[in-house]
This record gives C-alpha cells, structure tokens and sequence, in this order.
C-alpha cells in the first residue's frame, strides 16, 4: 500500500501532554519515580492479512474478537493501539474491553474496563490509519497475560493483521465483550487489528525493539507458550533489578525480507514505523537477512545487506537509539542450503563482527551453531526444519544476550 500512515491520536495526546513530565529526580513519598512516560509494552508488526489467514466462520463483522497479548513490563496506566493501515475502506471497532486473562478465552470479570476514544466508546478507522485509545487505569502486572475484547462493526476482506501470532485469538457471535467465558469461541492463531499496548512508565524505563524475520517471530515455538526468544529476553530482564524497567517489543514478521520481497512491508519499509516509532524504544536488536540470503539468486546480496544495516544504524543513532547486530543463524541441511548462500551468511557475519558497524554484537550465530558442522544448527537447538530454533534454541538465544547492554 502506498500511502503514508495516519495516526488519529484521539485524545490520547492531550492525556499525554497533561502528564507533568519530570527529570527523573522528582520522588514521591514512597520514593518511587512518578510516571512520567509511555513505553510499549507489547507490540506486533501489522500486515495485510493474506486470504489463506483471513478470519474463520463466522468472521468479525457484528461478531467479538478477543485476544490475548503477553506483556513484558506492568503499569497502572494503559493505552491500546489498532490498526487499519491496510485497509481500502473504513472499519468500526464498535465497542472495546480489556481484562485480564483467566486463560483460554476466559477472563477475569472483575477489572475490566470499556475502552474510550476521545470520550467515545466506539470508533470507525479509516482506510490507512491507526488509532490509540483513551488512557485508562488498569492494574497490569508484569509477564501477565491480558485481553483485548472487540465488537467489530463494518468489516472487509482487507484485514490489517500479523498471522504468525503464535498465540490463540477467539471469535464468538455477537457482543460477547463482557462475557468472562466466551461460548463456543472459534479460535484462530492470528492477530488481527490489535498493534501495541503502552503503559505509562517511570521516567528511567525503555523499550528494546526485537527487529526480524520469523526467527524472532517466534516459528517453532510452542502456540500460548510464549517462549519466543523476546519472550525469554522479557523474563531475564525482570529477574534483574537493574533491568526489570526494560520492555520487550517484539517486531519479526515470518517471511520478511530486508531488501525485497517477502512477507509484509520489507525491513527497509517498516524500520521508521516498528522500530523508530515505537514509543519509549532506546535499543534496537536487528536479526534480519536469511529470507533474502536463502531466496536469492544474486552474487551481491550480501553487499546489499550490508548496506542496508548501515543505513538502519545510521537511522537509529540519528533517533538517539543503540542498535545491536545479531548474526545469522546457520541454516545447513535446510531449503536455504546452498554453498552460495552460506558464503553469503558467513560474508554478512564477518562484517558484523568485524566492521564496528553496530554498538554491539550479539554473536548468535556462536551460540546456537553445531560443533561438529558449524553451517548447522545444534540438533538441541533445531525445530526439525534446521532453520528455525525450537523452544530451547530460543531459550539459548535469550541467555546469550548480556543484560548489561540495556543498562546503556
């Protein structure tokens, strides 16, 4: 789609302007920072929903969509963000809810709160736009599991969504938004709509931006487990003191290319929006370039690539942002083996370890790599496609990273 991006911030920036912003050294009596800014705590990157994806029976259109995000850091002050960047034609969200998770599609009844959008409890997106909610006060604690219950209105084939979702999302008929058990939900493993919860934040809290392909959205992984490697990151951050104020945005789309092609926007495209864009982002990861390495036929792509993560860094230091390169991850044995593309993967790994490019390297290629055949996953770490890590690779992935990077 070409068209530029709208954000209807309904309201939500003269909530925001409200907030009195501080230097940080401003205490209240129980010496906790104030809250001062919005950090995103969960976010996914949207796309247009491919027909194989499209909603099951019976479709939203006068029907509630609820899904459940996992999110890394808590608050008591939320915002929700929805999505009709893709869309040709306007879409209603005809009433909103968030709750927390009971599990499945059920949720806790007490604490759920209906959503406004400038005072109003339903709002129609327009084709190409985006909309963030109303604050509102919501105890969320951190890791928690909440859901974003939606009544939808008019409706179109031209979903704006994420299908690699990993994570079940549940339709049932009619305005089931209240209900605390849905009745007989039909349940489908896509996003659809949801793009980004925020919480406000201490003044010293920050996001760190998972930027990638279906490695770091989470292919292989195990469905409502949350065992993504951003998962994993999440949940060392919080064990530590000195970290448990860093969120974990997780921003892979499957099938993505950096240059060209693929699925969804290209890196390239989607870099202003899901890592510059992102509220409260201060590090950016990027493990990106084994679609366009193993669907290449071009002697040059390794160059291209390189050229590509020099502009990504030179985008994130003009924000103010860190940005950290992972090398890729070995790929022998599977349907991007080949010598051209492997000589490929070790040219783009040598500069990323070598060029001082990036602020810091996070040599995954190292960590989940076979001793014996180095171009291949450790079979501990291989899903079975020798190209996506399993749970416990994605584990390894998140234990090779220092916590001290997000202390910078």
């Amino acid at each position: 789609m070409n068209r530029a991006l709208r954000i209807v911030s309904l309201g939500a920036a003269l909530a925001l302007a409200s907030c009195s912003k501080s230097s940080g050294s401003e205490r209240p009596a129980n010496g906790e920072p104030e809250p001062t800014d919005w950090v995103g705590t969960w976010a996914t990157s949207p796309q247009l929903t491919e027909p194989s994806n499209l909603p099951p029976a019976p479709g939203f259109w006068g029907n509630t969509l609820r899904q459940v995000a996992h999110v890394s850091i808590g608050g008591t002050r939320l915002r929700v963000r929805f999505s009709n960047e893709y869309g040709y034609r306007p879409l209603t969200l005809e009433s909103v809810h968030v709750a927390r998770s009971a599990g499945g599609s059920a949720v806790e009844p007490s604490g759920d709160v209906t959503l406004a959008f400038a005072g109003m409890p339903s709002i129609t997106l327009e084709a190409g736009t985006t909309a963030i909610s109303d604050p509102f006060d919501f105890e969320l604690a951190p890791l928690s599991d909440v859901t974003v219950s939606v009544l939808v209105g008019n409706t179109q084939n031209d979903i704006t969504g994420h299908p690699g979702s990993r994570a079940t999302s549940y339709i049932a008929t009619g305005d089931a938004t209240t209900q605390a058990t849905l009745d007989a939900p039909v349940g489908t493993e896509h996003w659809y709509l949801l793009t980004g919860i925020d919480v406000l934040a201490s003044a010293g809290s920050r996001a760190v931006v998972a930027f990638g392909d279906s490695i770091t959205d989470g292919r292989g992984s195990t469905t409502n487990g949350n065992d993504r490697w951003p998962d994993a990151l999440a949940r060392r951050l919080q064990e530590s003191s000195e970290t448990n104020d860093v969120s974990v945005l997780n921003h892979g789309i499957g099938g993505n290319a950096v240059l060209s092609g693929g699925l969804g926007p290209t890196a390239l495209e989607r870099f202003e929006r899901d890592v510059l864009g992102q509220d409260g982002a201060r590090w950016v990861i990027v493990l990106h370039g084994v679609n366009d390495i193993g669907g290449s036929t071009d002697a040059s792509v390794a160059t291209r690539l390189i050229e590509a993560y020099e502009g990504f860094i030179d985008r994130a230091h003009a924000a103010d942002l860190r940005v950290y390169g992972a090398t890729i991850l070995p790929f022998g044995g599977s349907q991007y083996a080949s010598a051209e593309h492997e000589a490929a993967r070790q040219t783009v790994n040598e500069w990323i370890r070598t060029s001082a490019g990036f602020d810091t390297v996070i040599d995954l290629d190292e960590a989940v790599r076979s001793t014996v055949t180095p171009e291949n996953l450790a079979a501990m770490y291989d899903s079975g496609d020798h190209l996506h890590p399993n749970r416990a690779g994605y584990q390894k992935i998140a234990d090779s990273i220092d916590l001290g990077l997000f202390t910078e």
